[in-house]
């Protein structure tokens, strides 16, 4: 009977080709939703708790990709900052980052907002609530990037 192979962990240091990675796979994702006029209209009615919840959903669904479905890589043997894993803190950076760009570059703020009379606060707020639920998908993307290629 053959011996089993050691499962080897993968490498616990952080690269830029890493973060590369979670970039292509977070804009990839993301570009759909910035530019639909629902995801505006539903960040247009959320509320703040709502935003604050689905913020922390992307920073659960980002955790779970990157440490609970990969089975080899291990948060603890990994760079950290503060105690948390720079991978981590990379991934949420790509996958809000991706979305604010888009919908930055894209002018979805001012196309899909701008009739409606809101304040520049409530416009902002409502542009931050915009990109949340557009990181839902982007983590997925970004997450899925740093874990398969």
């Amino acid at each position: 009977m053959r011996p089993r192979p050691r499962m080897r962990l993968r490498r616990p240091t952080f690269r830029i080709a890493d973060s590369a990675q979670q970039v292509v796979g977070g804009f990839l994702l993301a570009g759909p939703f910035v530019v639909t006029e629902e995801v505006w209209v539903l960040a247009g009615s959320m509320s703040n708790l709502q935003a604050v919840l689905t913020v922390t959903i992307v920073g659960l669904i980002g955790y779970a990709a990157l440490y609970q479905a990969d089975t080899k890589r291990d948060p603890d043997s990994e760079q950290q900052v503060v105690g948390i894993p720079i991978r981590f803190i990379s991934l949420m950076v790509v996958s809000f980052g991706s979305v604010a760009i888009l919908a930055l570059v894209f002018d979805a703020p001012a196309t899909f907002l701008g009739d409606n009379g809101l304040s520049t606060r409530e416009l902002a707020e409502t542009t931050f609530k915009a990109i949340s639920v557009g990181s839902v998908f982007s983590v997925v993307g970004a997450a899925t990037a740093d874990s398969v290629l």
